[in-house]
């Protein structure tokens, strides 16, 4: 039963930010239930003035009393954990959330004595993604789990005692207790987070966005009320599926013949998604919008968008009383299925219909992974407010301008100063693929390649993107029968890549052709054994070998791996193939730059072959 009640406890959404707040007063268990509740009337009341004008994505900051009662307690990685507050926010597609998140607990540990905050998303401890390029040496994803926490609003992170330490959470906790002064970060790591969070508390009302829209009057009542539901209205809209659209047609809760222009307040990101996506509303439902062109034209879609959005949280509301129709339900029960908490049970049989009832009570209850729902909320709003419709109307003469939106647009330029500003000064494509010869030249051990230090030109590489390990000389003793001769293998792979046509000229007979490889090692021949019979049977094998490239170009020009590649058109080609009309040869550097970036996509921003050979080179790639 712990088991399957610790597979409902993990099962979340990846887009999710969770917070454990401790106190590091000692405390019996006797007292825990009543302090952990004292803790937590000072952590809400704090929050809700911290965040009172922010608007959220998806959920807000909330936090639950955990293992104060007689309940089975949480278990982490099977450790019991002390009693403690506990939140999950999901922030959809806003990761500022879980910044501000962040800064709102560095004010609540600044502000409540003795509080200790430990923040971590689905990457792990991402605070250290920010500070990465000033971690101590020992520091890498697996040794820091459980060491980085929030204390008098500083980031501190208990060290190692010895080499590949783990700690538990109780440990770390009583580090810092005994001795807060050497579990403190460095100056480095705390500016790095400063920067990140820089701007904050002002800084909520700069990631807002004021515009008008032309709403029926229900809405504008809704929002003036509150504010904070503009976020699940959007979300509605720009997630719906078609059981949503059929809401849409019919508008029976928002008809449109009660539209007043008024101002709405949203953030930047859903001013975003709402003015960016594609709608056309049905003709049945009486909307009509004004061309393209019109001043009017965005005030009515927007709030168009918004009438629907509203629309489909009433529908929602109101259907049965069934979680079948429950999407956050639906892919909750999926994740379930994933993580196999129903077992082998067949879906209907008595023990998985056991199974899913308790999931489904879990689902209801438990207010970090389904909190109040704000279609609800809608619903009970509309029953309670007044709508003063012509009110409304007579304010529509003093409405403030719209905020201008030109943020959305960003020049060429502006793009290119952005990225030099967050990956430094892009590289040339001959770079990157001389970069390739110099990796296989770097000394690699077991845990990974050793890269050399950058020359003057080339920028450090951030950490954040990789930490290069400390390389172990080979080793070959009685337990580790491992041999490996590096000048060997370096030798070898060079050997391959000698092998590959270079593309700067395709002119076979100059000095500078793409057979020089051969016909250097034929001179050396040559000049060794000169007035020798050998030089005719060597001339000979040059020949032969020509013949063999030729016809191997021509056989590959016509093939789909031929037409695959990207082609230049290099100087000297008629000479050296004017019997093929057709012919292109291949730009290695462009090739290289495509293949390099197919891998890092195909990493999907994680280590890999892509980033560490682009790594030296001072292209950071790395995810936000």
């Amino acid at each position: 039963m712990a088991c399957q009640r610790d597979v409902l406890e993990l099962v979340r959404e990846d887009d999710f930010v969770e917070y454990f707040l401790f106190s590091l007063d000692n405390f019996d268990q006797e007292s825990a239930p009543q302090t952990v509740l004292n803790l937590q009337s000072q952590v809400t009341d704090l929050s809700k003035k911290g965040s009172e004008n922010y608007i959220w994505q998806k959920d807000e900051f909330v936090i639950i009393p955990r293992n104060t009662s007689s309940m089975p307690p949480i278990v982490d990685n099977e450790e019991i954990l002390p009693p403690h507050l506990y939140g999950v926010t999901h922030y959809g597609e806003n990761i500022e959330d879980e910044w501000f998140i962040v800064h709102l607990l560095i004010e609540l540990t600044k502000n409540i004595s003795g509080l200790i905050a430990r923040v971590v998303d689905v990457d792990g401890e991402f605070l250290l993604i920010e500070g990465a390029d000033h971690l101590p040496s020992w520091a890498s994803p697996e040794i820091c789990d459980k060491r980085v926490y929030i204390f008098r609003g500083e980031i501190h992170i208990v060290p190692p005692r010895r080499e590949r330490e783990q700690i538990s959470l109780i440990q770390a906790l009583a580090a810092i207790r005994a001795n807060p002064d050497k579990t403190r970060a460095s100056q480095e790591i705390q500016d790095s987070i400063k920067s990140r969070l820089s701007g904050y508390p002002e800084k909520v009302f700069e990631l807002l966005h004021q515009t008008t829209a032309y709403v029926p009057s229900r809405v504008a009542a809704l929002l003036r009320a509150r504010p904070s539901l503009i976020a699940p209205a959007v979300t509605a809209f720009c997630h719906r599926d078609p059981i949503d659209t059929r809401a849409m047609r019919a508008m029976r809760n928002f008809p449109p013949e009660t539209r007043v222009m008024t101002t709405v307040k949203m953030t930047r990101c859903q001013y975003a998604m709402l003015s960016q996506a594609k709608y056309t509303p049905d003709r049945r439902t009486g909307w009509q919008l004004p061309s393209p062109t019109s001043p009017l034209y965005l005030p009515h879609t927007i709030g168009v968008k918004l009438a629907c959005g509203f629309e489909i949280l009433v529908t929602q509301a109101k259907s049965p009383e069934s979680m079948e129709g429950n999407k956050g339900w639906l892919r909750y029960k999926q994740s379930l299925t994933e993580k196999g908490y129903f077992k082998e049970f067949l879906e209907g049989s008595q023990d998985y219909n056991r199974l899913e009832k308790e999931a489904k009570e879990y689902y209801r209850t438990h207010s970090c992974y389904s909190q109040p729902p704000l279609a609800t909320t809608v619903v009970d709003l509309l029953e309670t407010i007044e709508v003063d419709e012509e009110g409304l109307k007579k304010a529509e003469a003093s409405l403030p301008p719209p905020d201008d939106d030109s943020w959305m647009t960003i020049s060429g330029d502006d793009l290119e100063r952005i990225m030099t500003e967050r990956y430094g000064a892009r590289p040339q494509t001959t770079d990157i693929t001389s970069s390739l010869t110099a990796f296989l030249n770097n000394i690699s051990g077991l845990d990974g390649v050793q890269h050399p230090k950058p020359s003057a030109h080339t920028p450090e590489v951030p950490l954040r993107q990789k930490r290069n390990k400390k390389t172990e000389e080979p080793r070959d003793d009685e337990n580790n029968r491992i041999s490996f001769d590096q000048e060997a293998f370096t030798c070898a792979l060079n050997n391959i890549l000698d092998f590959s046509v270079p593309e700067d000229s395709w002119d076979l007979d100059s000095d500078e052709s793409g057979m020089s490889s051969y016909e250097d090692e034929a001179e050396m021949d040559l000049s060794r054994k000169k007035n020798t019979k050998s030089n005719s049977a060597q001339l000979e094998s040059d020949s032969e070998l020509k013949q063999y490239m030729d016809q191997m170009d021509r056989e590959l020009q016509g093939t789909t791996l031929g037409q695959s590649f990207i082609k230049k058109q290099p100087k000297g080609m008629e000479d050296s193939f004017s019997d093929i009309e057709s012919f292109e040869p291949v730009d290695i550097d462009m090739n290289a730059v495509r293949n390099m970036l197919a891998s890092y996509e195909a990493q999907m921003g994680g280590p890999g072959p892509a980033t560490n050979v682009l790594g030296p080179m001072g292209v950071s790639l790395q995810r936000h």
